[in-house]
């Protein structure tokens, strides 16, 4: 398991592996943003938490296809499925690595974007906190999508038609946290139910991928 993490994180740090591309999709939807609304901060600051949350998903799902696409391309996905570790880890572990590389950086830049959009300063904790629990579900079910969809042409478009609609929940949950912490409010509510989905997705993804994998291989 060790290995193919390992493994994972190369691939995505070579050129061309898509390591970055999430920060600098992420950075543009923030540089843009204040264009087509205007620069008045009071504006800014109260669309800023729907605005980062949509930019981090979006970002997330840029590289989604590259979770299996690869493995399938060279064989190794094959191998993976007889392998002595059983597929649904080698899909948990394919999912951590997308978030290590994807999900991880936008949650440290997060609060760079932020100033960037006029966020209060009182929103940063629940910012950093919404996306730390919200994130490694969009990679989990993203890596839910990438299993099914492997192996298609044009399987990209067909990804994100699939995957969007399981993301709503997250988004919904994230920026209401941002939006309560930025109005001073208790925001341990929507937490929990990020907490909650993420748990969720972390307990039922590997094996529904899994078996989408085992399906695609035939």
């Amino acid at each position: 398991m060790k290995g193919l993490l390992l493994r994972d994180l190369r691939l995505a740090t070579r050129a061309g592996g898509g390591f970055g591309l999430a920060l600098a999709f992420f950075l543009i939807v923030c540089t843009l943003v204040p264009f087509g609304v205007g620069p008045e901060g009071g504006v800014l600051a109260k669309i800023a938490p729907g605005i980062l949350w949509v930019g981090a998903l979006l970002s997330c799902l840029l590289s989604l296809d590259r979770i299996f696409a690869l493995d399938y391309e060279d064989g190794s996905l094959d191998l993976l499925a007889t392998s002595p570790l059983p597929l649904e880890g080698a899909v948990a572990i394919k999912a951590f690595a997308h978030w290590l590389t994807t999900g991880l950086p936008l949650v440290l830049a997060a609060p760079v974007f932020g100033i960037m959009l006029h966020l209060p300063a009182g929103a940063f904790g629940g910012l950093m906190l919404s996306l730390l629990l919200g994130t490694p579900a969009l990679s989990m079910l993203g890596a839910f999508g990438a299993a099914v969809t492997v192996g298609l042409r044009r399987g990209g478009l067909l990804l994100s038609l699939l995957v969007l609609p399981l993301y709503i929940p997250t988004l919904i949950f994230g920026a209401e946290a941002v939006r309560r912490s930025a109005a001073g409010s208790d925001f341990s509510t929507p937490l929990v139910f990020l907490a909650a989905i993420t748990l969720l997705t972390v307990a039922l993804v590997p094996f529904v991928a899994a078996g989408a994998l085992r399906v695609n291989l035939r």
